[in-house]
């Protein structure tokens, strides 16, 4: 038997009058930084932000690889690619996730690659690889619309989500079984991965 207990509630007079108000006051300062005194990355990071709000309102950005947000490993796409993708869904998925519950994965149809998006820093640790390229800072990638989610051009074939990334030790793992074909050469990628999108 379930009990369900009504919070008390005050009733307001539609008609009752609401006291002025002062307007809210902002001070301004005209002090001026010492640029020693700032941390060296906040200029990057300002940058990324403004970046990641673009994103959210539809818009094709560049972002810088590295630091704090992700690295990328591209891999080639097909079958055995594909294969890799599904059985790191079943690894990434906890809880109610959806099925495609690996970490954020861009598909760029034209160039037959997949980039995964990886942690930080994961480029200065990423030993050669025959079937995929790993790069960080000081490359740049652009990341397709929020809603790009099928071709024609680069689309989400993973969703990005907020709270995770593709595990690097996993990928690599699933690219040394199945094999999705040769990285793309480092001079190439680095490139393009500006104007992918």
């Amino acid at each position: 038997m379930t009990l369900t207990r009504h919070l008390p509630r005050r009733d307001a007079d539609p008609a009752r009058q609401l006291p002025d108000t002062a307007p809210a006051g902002f001070t301004t300062s005209t002090g001026t930084v010492d640029p020693q005194r700032v941390a060296p990355d906040m200029g990057d990071l300002a940058a990324r932000v403004r970046s990641l709000m673009a994103l959210q309102q539809q818009q094709v950005l560049q972002l810088p690889l590295g630091g704090k947000f992700f690295d990328i490993v591209v891999t080639a796409a097909g079958p055995q690619a594909y294969a890799a993708l599904a059985v790191m869904d079943g690894i990434q998925h906890a809880g109610d996730d959806q099925p495609d519950a690996c970490g954020p994965v861009i598909e760029d149809p034209h160039r037959s690659w997949l980039i995964w998006l990886v942690p930080p820093a994961t480029s200065e640790q990423w030993a050669l690889h025959r079937h995929a390229l790993c790069l960080g800072s000081p490359h740049r990638v652009a990341l397709p619309t929020i809603t790009a989610t099928e071709p024609p051009g680069p689309y989400w074939l993973r969703p990005c989500r907020g709270d995770r990334l593709v595990p690097p030790a996993a990928l690599r793992q699933l690219l040394d079984q199945f094999r999705p074909g040769h990285a793309p050469h480092e001079s190439l990628l680095g490139s393009v991965l500006s104007t992918i999108s």
